[in-house]
């Protein structure tokens, strides 16, 4: 009797045990967030900080050696060309020694060699403004012969836009340099008899405002030293500097989003010259970095389309390099590496199934399927390591 008490017992046992065994080894239904597969707009940006600053600054300097008077002019005070802004009491200057003259004719010799290169840039940006405006003459009767689509004929009409705003820009930094050169120079004229003791008038030589006020006190300033940095604060210009790796892949004329810049809507700007030097900077955590300045112009030249953007302002800048109205796109959060390929857990049937496919451009949000998914189709985003091909899945209800 107490041989079958005891079998009874390993029978129960054994049975509890396998039971526990199901209930641990029994498949279980995961919850996950689910996206549909959608057709969408896909842009691709370079994005990085960036800073406005005048687009014509001019520095206006001390045309003889002497005592500059006290400079009552603040910094956001608007002037007129021809507007009296300091004025200087010519006296006459120590004779240069050897070593002071000899820099003084290096700083000229460099002056020179500036305008030069600046001059050529002018050559060059007129030779390619001509070049795209025989492009476009051509191209005209093709759009209208409907041989060419109108795209093809608005970006080369951007194209000469863009031309003829490096044109304007070349111009603008031949004058610079001339007044360089002219500043470098005089440092090396002797001040005369007849100039000693007369109080000579500086004047504004466009209207602007005044953004630096270089020197505010009565003090001795030599030949060509400057006293006040002016410019027109409606003309302004946006300077990002980007990773190497990044401004290769950004072209002028590209168009560009500038957000938080302390507005409610977005400004639309446009690329207009990529540096050909690159420079480097180290990073906040320490690191070297090769970077390139991109230069980008506002499309609405009007100061009331972004009012109280000054100069030296940070901004956001978004460069498009490449964009699509019309892609099919899948979150990354959805993306896993198989190997050496992307895959996703696509829901069928209540189960998950790893699915292999080819992406194209992405974002830090969505990327373009090329292949291996269609349109419809239901992806797990965020899945979990311990998701495996085939298992349970159900749909996360929404959070209310």
């Amino acid at each position: 009797m107490w041989r079958l008490l005891a079998n009874r017992r390993v029978l129960v046992s054994a049975a509890i045990i396998l039971g526990l065994f199901a209930i641990v080894l029994w498949p279980t239904t995961a919850q996950v967030d689910v996206a549909t597969m959608s057709r969408g707009a896909l842009v691709v940006t370079v994005d990085e900080e960036g800073v406005t600053r005048v687009r014509e600054r001019f520095i206006v300097s001390a045309p003889v050696s002497g005592r500059v008077l006290r400079i009552e002019l603040q910094p956001g005070d608007r002037v007129k060309r021809g507007q009296v802004l300091a004025r200087v009491r010519a006296e006459a200057s120590p004779l240069l020694d050897a070593r002071a003259r000899a820099e003084a004719e290096a700083v000229v010799e460099s002056a020179r060699a500036v305008l030069g290169r600046a001059r050529a840039e002018e050559g060059r940006a007129k030779a390619t403004l001509d070049q795209t405006r025989r492009d476009l003459s051509r191209l005209r009767p093709l759009a209208e012969d409907r041989v060419i689509a109108k795209q093809e004929l608005e970006t080369h009409e951007a194209d000469v836009n863009v031309a003829q705003e490096n044109v304007n820009a070349a111009a603008f930094a031949v004058r610079a340099a001339t007044s360089d050169l002219r500043r470098a120079e005089a440092r090396l004229t002797p001040s005369t008899v007849e100039t000693h003791g007369r109080v000579v008038a500086v004047t504004a030589p466009v209207n602007g405002v005044v953004l630096k006020r270089l020197r505010e006190s009565e003090t001795f300033v030599p030949a060509g030293d400057p006293l006040i940095e002016m410019g027109d604060e409606g003309r302004l210009e946006i300077v990002s500097d980007l990773l190497s790796t990044d401004a290769v892949r950004i072209k002028p004329g590209a168009r560009a989003i500038i957000e938080q810049w302390g507005g409610e809507k977005t400004l639309a700007a446009r690329v207009r010259r990529i540096e050909p030097s690159g420079f480097m900077k180290i990073s906040a955590l320490g690191v070297e970095e090769q970077r390139v300045n991109v230069v980008l112009d506002f499309v609405e030249p009007s100061p009331a389309a972004r009012p109280s953007l000054g100069d030296g302002y940070r901004v956001e800048v978004r460069i498009v390099v490449w964009e699509a109205p019309s892609v099919l796109t899948v979150p990354t959060g959805a993306l896993f590496r198989k190997g050496d390929q992307w895959a996703v857990y696509v829901v069928e049937d209540g189960r998950a199934h790893r699915t292999l496919l080819e992406l194209g451009h992405q974002t830090g949000q969505y990327a373009e399927v090329v292949s291996g998914l269609a349109e419809g189709a239901r992806v797990i985003v965020h899945p979990g390591d311990t998701l495996v091909d085939g298992a349970r899945v159900r749909e996360r209800p929404p959070v209310n």
